[in-house]
């Protein structure tokens, strides 16, 4: 495993589509270790394969362990989705504060769907479906919109609501 460099928002790749993946063979396994191990270095919540500069449909997430959240399900838990794709999202939508890992120093005020359900293949091309709400449901949807080449701030139309991290 190794810790790759994080692809930021002037690199052109990042508002590519990326594309599906075919098969998981051992490329694509060293990959989704190498994300992991990267989104860990850099303690991220999730990251896109892009944003390590490969343009293939490829999410890891991983919510932390607050102390006060332990017992939920999704704490901790370790989220691999190959060629994820929303299949559902709930009408209600709520603001939340952003960053991202490809757009350093930047933070601001998105309106995300409250839940989602997502549907794609684990690291071993079995199905997986994950319903996910508030933070994750925030974090997968910020990610498979990496894999779309959309970033946070573009979400972001009133100008006031993003500042620099330092203003937080």
């Amino acid at each position: 495993m190794a810790v790759r460099p994080i692809v930021c928002s002037d690199n052109p790749i990042l508002r590519q589509r990326s594309r599906p993946v075919r098969g998981l063979n051992a490329r694509v396994q060293q990959l989704i270790d190498d994300m992991i191990e990267t989104m860990h270095a850099v303690h991220g919540m999730g990251l896109a394969a892009v944003q390590i500069g490969v343009p293939e449909r490829i999410i890891v997430a991983q919510l932390p362990v607050e102390p006060e959240e332990e017992h939920e399900p999704e704490a901790g838990r370790l989220y691999v989705i190959v060629n994820p794709e929303i299949v559902r999202h709930s009408p209600d939508t709520e603001a939340g504060i952003e960053g991202c890992l490809s757009v350093p120093g930047l933070v601001g005020e998105v309106a995300r769907r409250t839940a989602i359900t997502v549907n794609g293949l684990d690291r071993r091309g079995k199905p997986v479906r994950v319903k996910a709400r508030g933070l994750l449901a925030r974090v997968l949807q910020h990610e498979i919109d990496h894999c779309d080449g959309i970033l946070f701030i573009d979400h972001i139309n009133d100008r006031s609501k993003l500042w620099r991290a330092e203003e937080e």
